[in-house]
This record gives C-alpha cells, structure tokens and sequence, in this order.
C-alpha cells in the first residue's frame, strides 16, 4: 500500500495450497493498525457461488477496497459462468483501466478448485508454480514454509495450517486465528 495515503497500516497472511484434488485457503483475523492490533477475528478469506459454482476468495489489503473488487468478481462470473481465468482477467484489466479501481489497495487469490490464481492491482493474474500461493504483510513466510512442507506428504489443510502457524510466528502482522476454506474442481 502506498505510505503516504495509508500511514501505520500492514494487512495479513493468506495462503492457497492445492493438493490431493482439492484446494485449501487460509487467512489470518488479525487486523492492525500500526503498532496497535484493532481486531483478532476478521474473516478475509470467503465462498462466493455466483451461478450456483462455488469459488473461494481471499483477501489482503484494505477490507472495503476487496469487497468492491469481490463484488466486481461475483459479476464477471456471472457474466462467464464457469470460466475463472477470463472472470479473473477481465477483473484484471477494470482494475488497472478504470479510474476508480485503479486506487483500491488489495491483492486476491481466487480459486474454484480446478484453477488458482492471484490478480493484483497492476493488471495481474498470475497461476503460481509449486501449488502454492500467498499474498499479504506475512505471505513470504508463509509461501517458504508451505513449499518446505509440500516436499511432505500432508494434506493440503494440514500444510496450509502448520505454514500459517510458522508465517504467525514471524509476522507481526499475522496471528492463529484462520479461516480456513477448502474446495475441490466441480464435476
């Protein structure tokens, strides 16, 4: 986020890991506010089931600006039912061409089981290598920690939790407290 509009704030760990046919997204609760924790217990990753198909989202950055752009999303799907990747780059491109959009402060990870992807305000939509994404203040941590653990034989859930755990460890932006939503490719 840029500094100078948004002084003190830092945002959040979320992770996708994709395995045994399913994908798992974490995120933390913590919310802060420089040096000053506002809130434990924010839910920043949700299910969205526009045309009836569920995709899961989650969030880092400013909470109003990722619900408008959530919302934004729940429309393209509408628009383009069972095709993530063209809902995700046309998101993509209203966000980096629309004078409006073009200042939110969010990053997402997006995913209906089958795709992954990670969309930013800069007209990206990446598919991460490894079955691993994350955004947000913690996401390094909790990327290197996942990618260490997928040389394991765990459970999407499981890598995902024990990588959030070592990212809450390290970051003092991140805490324990996840939400975690799990979802497999639709037949």
């Amino acid at each position: 986020m840029a500094e100078d509009k948004f002084p003190g704030w830092h945002g959040t760990t979320i992770l996708a890991v994709r395995r045994g046919g399913e994908v798992v997204v974490a995120g933390d609760g913590q919310v802060s506010l420089g040096q000053t924790v506002i809130k434990g217990s924010a839910r920043k990753v949700r299910r969205l089931s526009p045309g009836g198909r569920d995709v899961v989202c989650g969030f880092a950055g400013s909470t109003a600006d990722a619900f408008t752009l959530l919302e934004r999303l729940e429309k393209k799907l509408e628009a383009a039912p069972g095709q993530l990747a063209r809902a995700c780059v046309d998101l993509a491109k209203d966000w980096r061409m629309d004078k409006y959009l073009r200042n939110l402060e969010a990053m997402l990870i997006v995913t209906d089981g089958a795709e992954l992807f990670i969309i930013t305000g800069a007209g990206d939509v990446l598919e991460p290598e490894h079955d691993v994404a994350a955004i947000g203040s913690g996401g390094n941590f909790a990327l290197a920690a996942a990618r260490g653990l997928m040389a394991g034989d765990l459970p999407a859930e499981a890598v995902a939790r024990q990588a959030m755990a070592i990212a809450a460890d390290i970051c003092v932006y991140t805490n324990g407290r996840l939400t975690v939503e799990t979802i497999r490719p639709a037949v």
